[in-house]
């Protein structure tokens, strides 16, 4: 297998530019967090829950893409940092709904601030119409990205 597929030369596989964009933009992320003491994870838990309001913890698995065994831990770290409250849920007493608190709402404010100011340089990076324009192909990629992936495990199944 040499260094082109189908005529494309490998340094413009899009597949790698767009891994190479998302661990850039984690990287950015991540360390603008660290400074609020939050993983990226936590950042979207609080996040999630300020758009949402209370949710149960396989909600906020599947709204942040990881596993309930991983969102178990995350939560019980928010709720020891005094992020998010966990109360048991008026329609299944054996479920808990986390809730942010005031303090979780407040951090989540501060760090928000920090993130976003990356979401603007990007807007501004590109004239109205591209935006849109990348925007929408984002959109298709994702799309394919996601077809791709649910015929891959349907494969392997």
């Amino acid at each position: 297998m040499g260094g082109e597929t189908a005529g494309i030369p490998a340094e413009e596989y899009l597949c790698t530019r767009i891994r190479r964009a998302e661990q850039v933009l984690t990287a950015h992320h991540e360390a603008v967090l660290r400074g609020y003491g939050l993983t990226m994870t936590q950042y979207t838990v609080l996040l999630t829950l300020s758009r949402e309001g209370g949710m149960s913890g396989a909600q906020l698995a599947r709204a942040c893409g990881v596993t309930q065994q991983t969102m178990a831990p995350v939560l019980t770290g928010l709720q020891n940092k005094e992020l998010v409250v966990r109360n048991a849920s008026p329609v299944h007493a054996k479920v808990l709904v986390a809730s942010l608190t005031e303090q979780g709402e407040a951090l989540l404010n501060r760090a928000y601030e920090e993130v976003i100011v990356l979401e603007r340089a990007l807007t501004d990076a590109f004239s109205p119409a591209e935006h849109s324009a990348l925007v929408e192909l984002l959109e298709r990629a994702t799309t394919v990205l996601a077809d791709q992936t649910r015929r891959a495990q349907e494969d392997r199944a």
